[in-house]
């Protein structure tokens, strides 16, 4: 089997030796400057593009990379539009954030249902809306078909 200890060498071994006295042209620092640690002996120099990647934040946004005025634990709004809402409800009826999610089963995950009501729908019954976010265009929407929004 051949092995490393078997091959041959194909040209001639290099006869610079650096190290050995100023006359040589590559004494004293061997062509390695003056101290520091690029001078000494076993020298390993950090990878540059790894201190650079450290930098750049994992996730921007999240983590300590979020800014601090942003509320982590705030519950966005379940939009839910004027049409889906109509077939669940009788004229005159007052709508709640909690009998839309129980009617519309709304996924609330345990919490109090925070639903804002949306566009997107004509409106033919007077429904009153109390303790629930309405958009503008909804709004008009809704008082012309004579609700109100409490």
């Amino acid at each position: 089997m051949t092995g490393l200890h078997t091959l041959k060498r194909m040209t001639m071994r290099s006869k610079k030796r650096v190290g050995r006295g100023q006359s040589s042209g590559r004494g004293k620092t061997s062509g390695r400057g003056t101290k520091g640690q690029n001078a000494r002996a076993g020298r390993k120099k950090r990878p540059e593009m790894r201190d650079i990647i450290k930098k750049i934040p994992k996730r921007r946004g999240f983590g300590k990379n979020r800014g601090r005025s942003v509320v982590g634990d705030r519950s966005r709004a379940i939009p839910v539009s004027l049409a889906r809402i109509e077939p669940f409800f009788t004229a005159g009826e007052e709508i709640t954030s909690a009998l839309l999610a129980e009617r519309l089963h709304l996924r609330t995950h345990g919490k109090k249902p925070f639903v804002k009501v949306i566009g997107g729908g004509v409106l033919s019954k007077k429904l009153s809306f109390k303790g629930v976010t309405v958009s503008a265009s909804t709004r008009i929407v809704i008082e012309n078909a004579g609700g109100s929004i409490i």
